[in-house]
């Protein structure tokens, strides 16, 4: 069929498709009318949030887990208020009243992960509807937009298309899907999921525009909240809807609320106040006359040939995403489950793994009475195949090895499982120890600051003038890195102040944390971990020595490193003999993207080192240390790189990266039989 003809039924099959819904949808919009009655009844008593108290009490304790609520606005209305519905509303309705600054922010920053879905049409793109990021490559819209592969094969994703600051239109950046990529879909609940593939810098979209996590739990919205959309309504640049929009009805798979959107929309995303996905937007229900006849905004019949935008539209509905997630996690079955599930976050989060009874030191003594060196591996390990060593990160300088040990394999095993491969034994692992090394040097309290101070500002530069610039200059890359506008790097004040933190440092800071979601002590802590270990030398020596007492000196060698670890195990490779064969470097969460990290390795080399037989590079969008990945970029094809989805507040766990199927897989490699 020739490609313009295949356009053209495609738009076509879309339009019937999505009548088709807006016909459900008002079936269910007239069938749900003894409960907008029953709302409406109550809201004339005075209820601002008609919902049950179940629902009132899920939202609420979601808003206070989630910090959408100052605690000392909670404890101040639980003492004004008994336990009970009036509490709750006041707890719900504080959220709703008093917006954080963020919320603008916050709502940028999904809107940018918001595009619009396009096929070719005669040289042109013509808009089929709206889609938005689910994971850094992973694109969510209707199943009545993109139905089958043959469709996704034709589409497009733009993102950007919208107007800036002063009314320009930006330049959109268009990505094409993974054509060997079979959308997962559901022709009831109307949703689509398919993969995009990368940009002409190997990195996913995600890794630019952000995405959403999908949340499966209850809590995100009660009747009476507002619900803010994004979308491209009849194809148009991006637009918002967030006035006088409220959820009306809670079906068991649909939301049915007040907005106004335009067809368009189909495949937008709904928030709500917090910009967490309550919704995949799919329909809207037309307002008719006793005939059932469409009436137009103006209050006279639809004519043919009305455009959409015309008709007057009484209410709109999306498919919940809670139910959304629970069909995802009922119908996916085997590698796909895995993939898909674990790109979206949705599986279980790996805990870290500490000593069972069994396992605990003898009476009388304690794990950190203990020395706290690295461990070998057990003799004869893996068949003698070769050594699996884990090389940790920062921060770990009270830690117990054994106990670490077992965590990390315990995430390892997780994968291997997953994968349909054997587990492994904890005692076969190698794990060198550094962290008192780190510890025993001075810098760090400097560093950081009174981390009991609020906000990012109280992390504060090193006390060493060298170690003060490295970091600084590290912070500043990798804010620019993550999309900071240069205006916010020229500030009159310079980058660094005398005895503190600049307005500039603290902004990049800022900017790191909003970008990711962690917080922003974390982000300056690991950084200036990494500056201190690479701008002092004894520190630097202290810790390869320490590594090096538990490495073998013979046989083959598998080095899995994690965070700062990734760069100590770039300056292991120049001090280990020459019997030991490196056939495998995993590297996770690593800041080897970052210029000045490279420059001030032992053996600076933009290359994969030669004595290493393959490099896997294994990084989260959602991870600030991993801002300057892929590493193919600057580190040349020579890479094996592969993007993961960890849950946003895990996303630099090392037991998170290796839960991943592919990349426990590739740890193993040559390994187990």
């Amino acid at each position: 069929m020739d490609s313009d003809v295949f356009t053209a039924d495609v738009h076509e099959r879309v339009q019937a498709a999505r009548r088709r819904h807006d016909e459900a949808a008002s079936a269910r919009y007239s069938e749900a009318l003894p409960q907008r009655e029953a709302a409406e009844r109550l809201t004339g008593q005075g209820v601002s949030l008609p919902d049950t108290e179940i629902q009132l009490q899920a939202r609420a304790e979601h808003l206070i887990s989630g910090g959408a609520l100052p605690m000392e606005t909670v404890m101040s209305l639980a003492a004004q208020e008994k336990p009970g519905r009036r509490l709750l509303e006041r707890i719900i309705g504080a959220s709703k009243d008093l917006q954080a600054v963020n919320f603008l922010s916050r709502g940028s920053r999904a809107a940018a992960t918001v595009g619009r879905v396009s096929v070719l049409d005669s040289g042109r793109l013509l808009p089929l509807g709206t889609a938005f990021l689910v994971s850094p490559d992973l694109l969510m819209t209707n199943h009545h937009v993109l139905p089958d592969g043959d469709t996704a094969a034709m589409a497009v994703v733009e993102f950007a298309a919208e107007t800036g600051i002063d009314n320009t239109p930006a330049q959109p950046t268009v990505y094409r899907l993974v054509a060997d990529f079979a959308p997962v879909t559901d022709e009831n609940l109307d949703f689509s999921l398919v993969r995009v593939e990368a940009g002409p810098d190997g990195r996913p979209p995600g890794a630019r525009f952000g995405w959403n996590r999908l949340i499966g739990a209850q809590g995100k919205l009660v009747i009476g909240e507002s619900v803010n959309i994004v979308g491209h309504p009849s194809g148009r640049l991006k637009e918002i809807s967030i006035r006088r929009n409220e959820l009306q009805v809670q079906l068991e798979d649909f939301l049915q609320y007040l907005t106004d959107t335009e067809p368009g929309n189909s495949g937008s995303p709904v928030f709500n106040d917090q910009w967490e996905v309550v919704a995949l937007h799919h329909a809207g229900v037309p307002r008719t006359d006793a005939q059932g006849r469409l009436l137009r905004r103006d209050g006279t019949l639809v004519q043919p040939g009305d455009p959409d935008d015309a008709v007057d539209w009484a209410a709109n509905e999306g498919a919940r995403v809670s139910r959304i997630v629970a069909h995802l996690r009922a119908s996916l079955g085997g590698t796909a489950r895995e993939q898909v599930l674990g790109d979206l976050g949705l599986l279980p989060a790996i805990a870290p793994m500490g000593l069972s009874a069994t396992e605990a030191p003898p009476v009388g003594t304690t794990a950190a009475a203990s020395p706290r060196r690295g461990l070998r591996g057990r003799t004869g390990a893996f068949a003698g195949r070769g050594t699996l060593l884990f090389l940790h990160g920062r921060g770990q300088e009270k830690a117990d090895p054994e106990r670490m040990r077992r965590s990390w394999t315990a995430g390892l095993n997780r994968g291997l499982t997953l994968a349909g491969l054997p587990t492994v034994d904890p005692v076969d692992v190698c794990f060198p120890f550094y962290g008192n090394r780190m510890a025993g040097t001075a810098g760090r309290e400097a560093l950081l600051g009174d981390a009991s101070a609020p906000g990012v500002a109280s992390a504060a530069p090193p006390v060493d003038p060298t170690t003060r610039v490295l970091y600084e200059r590290m912070v500043r890359e990798a804010a620019v890195k993550a999309g900071m506008p240069e205006e916010l790097l020229t500030a009159d004040e310079g980058f660094s102040l005398p005895g503190g933190a600049s307005g500039v440092l603290r902004r990049s800071l800022d900017w790191l944390a909003a970008r990711t979601d962690l917080d922003a002590l974390f982000v300056s802590a690991v950084l200036g971990d990494v500056a201190r270990y690479l701008d002092n030398r004894a520190v630097r020596q202290a810790v390869l020595d320490a590594v090096c007492e538990s490495v073998p000196d013979s046989g083959g060698l598998t080095i899995v490193a994690h965070s700062l670890g990734s760069v100590v195990a770039m300056d292991l490779l120049t001090q280990l003999g020459s019997a030991l064969d490196v056939r495998l470097l995993v590297t996770a969460g690593s800041p080897l993207g970052l210029d000045t990290v490279y420059e001030r390795l032992l053996a600076p080399q933009l290359r994969r080192p030669e004595r290493v037989g393959r490099w896997d590079n294994v990084w989260c969008p959602a991870d600030p240390v991993t801002i300057g990945c892929p590493l193919r970029t600057r580190w040349g094809t020579d890479i094996h790189e592969s993007v993961v989805t960890n849950p946003r507040e895990q996303a630099h766990d090392i037991h998170e990266y290796l839960a991943h199927p592919h990349v426990a897989r590739a740890v193993v490699r040559g390994l187990l039989p």
